[in-house]
């Protein structure tokens, strides 16, 4: 019985083993191009297999990377640090704030706020650049780094999931027993509140961070001068100008590798700051 029933079992499972594994395979073949074209030089690139190696010219490519046009491949990467950054510590705070709110507090207009906010998720960013544009250029800003970070700094989605975190894994009692001790609403909420939602501001830390590193239409709009650009739209220069000079500038080599090292400082992140998604909804309390 225990041996025909492990067998159904083993039986039953091998689908979604099979699907989770080509789904896997779907992911990898495309960073395993980039990593092994990342090696290649532009005549290789073109004329070797696609997953295959051929000369190592990486460190060759890296040096060209950053002396291409006078280092602005560098400065890209400044920018879009500064850019994802900023975007990434202001939005989780917002988002931290405003979900707060939303979950333990009552005033006027509450159903609205959150019935807007559900909404305002379902609005795709791209739709919401334009009209972002006109304001920005009323204020002044376009083509500057605020015209990048400010629209960035609002996240529906974060602020929903901190609103559900706290009303799930922040007891009531705790912050009425609180309030019983004369805290003040500013005190729990950074004493008591912010450390038991870490969880939470990391999801929505991290992204915040991924969806503006990776942002292209945004600054491709909003951004003017090549020395302010990001990685996204600094790259896609290069592309084009080297499909313009049919392959005659070897800047193909210097695209790959570029979005190579652009995946580097995401990892780090990632790496970094998994940790926290195993901390204990509960750490706030023992605090």
């Amino acid at each position: 019985m225990t041996s025909g029933g492990a067998s159904n079992t083993r039986g039953k499972t091998w689908l979604p083993h099979l699907l989770m594994g080509a789904g896997i395979l779907y992911f990898l073949v495309p960073l395993l191009w980039v990593v092994i074209a990342a090696t290649k030089s532009q005549p290789d690139l073109l004329d070797s297999p696609a997953l295959w190696f051929a000369e190592f010219n990486l460190v060759e490519n890296i040096e060209q990377l950053f002396s291409e046009d006078g280092g602005v491949y560098g400065g890209w990467l400044v920018n879009t640090a500064l850019y994802a950054g900023l975007s990434a510590l202001g939005a989780t705070a917002l988002a931290a704030a405003a979900g707060y709110g939303l979950a333990r507090f009552s005033f006027m207009g509450k159903k609205f706020f959150e019935t807007a906010l559900l909404g305002m998720i379902m609005v795709p960013a791209t739709a919401l650049v334009l009209p972002t544009y006109l304001i920005l250029s009323e204020l002044g800003i376009v083509n500057t780094m605020w015209a990048v970070v400010l629209p960035s700094l609002l996240s529906p989605f974060g602020a929903y999931l901190v609103r559900v975190y706290v009303d799930e894994s922040v007891p009531v009692e705790l912050i009425d027993a609180a309030r019983i001790d004369r805290a003040g609403e500013l005190r729990i909420f950074w004493q008591i509140v912010l450390p038991m939602m870490r969880p939470a501001l990391v999801t929505v830390f991290l992204f915040t961070l991924v969806a503006t590193w990776n942002n292209y239409f945004l600054p491709l709009v909003m951004l003017s001068d090549a020395d302010l650009y990001p990685l996204t739209v600094g790259l896609t220069t290069w592309f084009n100008t080297a499909q313009q000079d049919a392959g005659n500038r070897m800047l193909f080599n210097l695209v790959v590798t570029g979005s190579l090292l652009a995946i580097v400082p995401l990892v780090v992140a990632f790496v970094l700051l998994q940790r926290f998604w195993r901390s204990g909804a509960a750490a706030g309390a023992v605090k």
